[in-house]
């Protein structure tokens, strides 16, 4: 099986901010790359896990609050006006479930609102974050989630 969710799991405890926002021992919080949406965050299950039902109780029981903990962050990283949670763990290579916490702008324009956010994912890379700035971002998002725990 070729994860990438689950080899940077695997792997945690050594990669860059970026990649390691936050953990406990169920999820994992990376900023996503493709994107230039600074605070685009990925949360993901450290277990291997193809659908929402497959959750253990444990895993199930934390998903709400990380959603909300991260929720909360974004606004004070970021000047969000709100945040959007996502889930579809369908595109190739990351059938891993995992939740797009996103970030929406209050100055966002009407046609990336709602679903049409996703078109802001996927981009370029001349038009995604660089990786510097997706660490800063992370570690202030950390910052953040330890201060507001």
């Amino acid at each position: 099986m070729n994860c990438l969710i689950c080899d940077h799991n695997a792997q945690r405890f050594t990669l860059p901010p970026r990649e390691h926002v936050a953990s406990d021992d169920h999820w994992r919080v990376a900023h996503a790359f493709g994107t230039g949406t600074p605070g685009w965050l990925v949360l993901a299950p450290l277990r291997h896990v193809t659908a929402i039902a497959e959750l253990t109780r444990a895993e199930a029981e934390l998903l709400g609050s990380w959603q909300v903990r991260l929720s909360r962050a974004l606004p004070a990283v970021t000047g969000c006006a709100k945040t959007y949670i996502a889930q579809f763990a369908e595109a190739e290579g990351f059938a891993h479930v995992h939740f797009h916490v996103i970030p929406r702008m209050p100055d966002q324009p009407e046609e990336r609102r709602g679903p049409r956010v996703f078109d802001g994912l996927g981009r370029p890379e001349e038009d995604d974050l660089s990786p510097t700035h997706r660490d800063e971002l992370a570690v202030r998002l950390r910052r953040e989630l330890t201060r507001s725990r």
